[in-house]
């Protein structure tokens, strides 16, 4: 007898689905919150901003050390904070807007697939997202990007609910506001409302689909009000706050946040500069394996862009839109692509069952599954049993010598766990072979190598040490220092300014230790010592972040001895494993 099911059931059956599959989203970018500390370069900078917030009360104006930091907007630190004063303990809160941000932006992913086509389309490509390897590389750090991507998937979702399937104006209103959280997190939200530059398009050209609210001029202007809400509230109480203290330390925060970093850095671009083809392989390799299905995808989105159908033009579009926008910009990084990643896997939504399910796709995948499993198994084998001066020199370079047997058995544990996953699944099975290894991947990573990387990857490790150095009671004066220094710091320190150059920072530090030098030492950076620090008295603290330590009484001072004038843009910024 055949049994057909009821709505009500297929409903509830879908629901079940969908919360099965965010939980498992949860344990997987969940996995390694509170094993490991903030790694450099980005993490520890933030982390530090938000836990003077908490420290000083001031949230309205992050400081690094005791200097303004005026480089980003505040909405991550803020929710960094928000989040240590709902958990009391940085290891956890430091990570959990990142987490959230990525769960929200999977949810809404599904959800407009859902709406737009069916429950089975909407899942697909909020799976397409989840193993995306940027985007689980980026929602398991602390940055401020997957802030940003939420914001504006969130944006994207009210835009499009009220484009597609509207009018819905209450959906339409808080995508701009959405929008406007995303300026205040770091400028960039303001991209999301390209998605009116397909809209407009797709109306005059009487596409199928299309919301028409013409008599509506007062709810269409409401949108604007609702974008600039939250930037008006935000900007209007730090000039106010700003102008009222009345300090040059203040007004120039606000030229360089208002002016500077936001407006000048698009039109500058000073940093990350790169060719204009830059996102090509971004797009290919960083959105493995999901890029996978473009090959296919191509001809069903031409197809369907000639039928007129709205729902694969906008999120089409708008994506495109962003890319060359980023594209033109001298500097250019991986993750500003990263609100684009849910619109695009959107698009391609309602063809991934039948590509996924395609003969091609599933050989492909369980061919990458077994092979790079057989391949990553035999890197770990190699580095266990074999031996190699290059793998000698990579594991001593970044400190790793006493958990060298640890991490050449992860690697091959990885390599074994897509082989294993390959040998469950099959052949016929293969996308789920390749997806079984990719998250044993995130899994192995997050709890094996957290632990054992957070030395050598954070300044913990070092600045434990300093402190054994130097004694339970003595002030420590921090010159050429790094975030991740200050942050990490354990008892008494003295920081002289972030800003400052070195040569500046270590004649302040020597007027300060020549105070009480019997209770002060220099903890510095050996590149910023050049030759007014004696080493054979000084004491070698150690190496992390790919920098040399140092700790020096002032009996190892050289008098009248003045370091080259530099600052910390002209050395390598410290950097993780």
């Amino acid at each position: 007898m055949i049994r057909i099911a009821s709505p009500e059931h297929l409903e509830s059956a879908q629901r079940r689905e969908f919360w099965l599959f965010m939980l498992f989203a949860l344990v997987l970018l969940g996995a390694g919150i509170g094993l490991r500390d903030s790694w450099p370069s980005d993490e520890p900078r933030y982390l530090l901003a938000a836990k003077q917030m908490v420290e000083s009360g001031d949230w309205l104006f992050p400081h690094r050390g005791h200097e303004l930091y005026s480089d980003k907007p505040p909405m991550l630190f803020w929710l960094q904070a928000a989040a240590y004063e709902l958990v009391r303990n940085w290891r956890v809160a430091f990570l959990l807007p990142s987490l959230l941000a990525g769960l929200l932006t999977l949810g809404l992913t599904w959800d407009l697939g859902r709406r737009f086509w069916n429950h089975r389309a909407g899942l697909y490509a909020a799976i397409g997202v989840l193993f995306t390897f940027h985007f689980m590389y980026q929602v398991k750090r602390a940055q401020i990007d997957p802030l940003v991507m939420a914001w504006i998937t969130l944006a994207n979702w009210g835009l499009l609910l009220h484009f597609l399937r509207g009018p819905n104006w209450r959906a339409y209103w808080l995508g701009c506001f959405a929008a406007g959280l995303g300026v205040i997190s770091k400028g960039v939200g303001v991209l999301a409302l390209l998605m009116f530059v397909p809209y407009l398009f797709a109306l005059l050209r009487g596409w199928q689909g299309v919301t028409r609210a013409s008599n509506s001029t007062l709810r269409w202007l409401g949108g604007a009000l609702a974008f600039v809400a939250p930037i008006l509230l935000w900007a209007g109480a730090v000039l106010l706050v700003a102008h009222a203290r009345g300090t040059p330390e203040y007004m120039t925060y606000v030229d360089d946040l208002f002016f500077h970093q936001t407006a000048g850095r698009y039109a500058g671009s000073w940093s990350h500069p790169q060719p204009f083809w830059y996102y090509v392989p971004v797009l290919l390799l960083n959105w493995f394996p999901l890029s996978l299905a473009y090959f296919s995808v191509a001809p069903r989105w031409r197809r369907d862009l000639a039928a007129g159908d709205a729902r694969i033009l906008l999120p089409l579009a708008w994506s495109l839109l962003v890319i060359v926008f980023f594209s033109v910009a001298h500097g250019k990084r991986d993750v500003y692509l990263m609100p684009v990643l849910p619109m695009v896997a959107l698009a391609i939504a309602p063809y991934l069952v039948d590509i996924v399910n395609a003969r091609w796709l599933r050989n492909a995948a369980f061919a990458l599954a077994l092979m790079g499993g057989v391949v990553i198994a035999g890197i770990g084998l190699f580095g266990l049993f074999g031996h190699s001066a290059a793998t000698e020199r990579f594991i001593h370079q970044r400190e790793l010598d006493e958990v060298a047997h640890q991490i050449w058995g992860m690697i091959a544990a990885i390599g074994v766990a897509f082989v294993a996953s390959a040998a469950w699944f099959r052949a016929r099975r293969g996308v789920q072979a390749l997806l079984g290894g990719i998250g044993a991947l995130w899994l192995i990573v997050s709890l094996w190598a957290y632990p054992l990387l957070n030395d050598s990857s954070s300044a913990a490790g070092i600045m434990r040490h300093a402190r054994e150095v130097a004694g339970p009671d003595t002030e420590i004066g921090l010159v050429a220092w790094k975030e991740q220094n200050l942050l990490m710091a354990v008892g008494p320190v003295r920081e002289f300014g972030f800003n400052l150059t070195w040569d500046k920072q270590y004649a302040d530090a020597v007027r300060w230790q020549a105070e009480a030098p019997a209770r002060r030492r220099i903890f510095i950076l050996e590149d910023a010592m050049g030759e007014c620090v004696d080493k054979s008295k000084a004491i070698h603290v150690g190496h992390a972040n790919r920098r040399e330590w140092w700790m020096a009484g002032a009996d190892a001072l050289v008098r009248g001895c003045v370091p080259a004038s530099r600052s910390d843009e002209d050395a390598a910024d410290g950097a993780g494993p």
